[in-house]
């Protein structure tokens, strides 16, 4: 359940989105912030401008956040959003250990504004190779095993 606070935090990346339209980019903002609401960082999206399909503001963050902070303070910041994290995003969010993410709009909230992408789903075939494949990745795993 959403707080005041929180949603003080949400108004801040609705106007990080208004800022990327502003620039000539997609709508969406995001920000993380501390438990005690200190803004960590904020950006915006840049896919046009940067050329970049990938130059989400929630993946940006992410990645700053694993990147640039301990463990313990990843796990205790919060994501707010302008809108619900895509899969690519979510899946970047899960592995940065963030602790929580907060959005205005949710993915099926922007579907009834911005209906699909106008593109095809890409067909995926698989498994296949498993033994082959196996044998590269188990050892990965089997070494950082406690």
């Amino acid at each position: 359940m959403t707080t005041t606070a929180d949603h003080a935090l949400l108004r801040r990346a609705v106007a990080l989105a208004a800022e990327a339209r502003e620039n000539g980019n997609p709508p969406y903002g995001s920000l993380l912030a501390a438990p005690d609401g200190t803004v960590l960082a904020e950006d915006r999206n840049t896919t046009l401008t940067d050329r970049d399909i990938t130059a989400h503001p929630e993946l940006k963050l992410a990645r700053w956040a694993a990147a640039e902070l301990d463990a313990a303070t990843v796990a205790a910041t919060t994501m707010y959003t302008s809108c619900e994290p895509c899969t690519m995003c979510a899946a970047v969010i899960q592995q940065a250990g963030l602790r929580r993410v907060v959005f205005a709009l949710s993915g099926e909230q922007l579907l009834t504004i911005r209906p699909g992408n106008g593109r095809p789903p890409v067909p995926q075939e698989g498994p296949a190779l498993l033994e082959e494949v196996r044998a590269v990745v188990e050892p990965y795993y089997d070494v950082r095993r406690p």
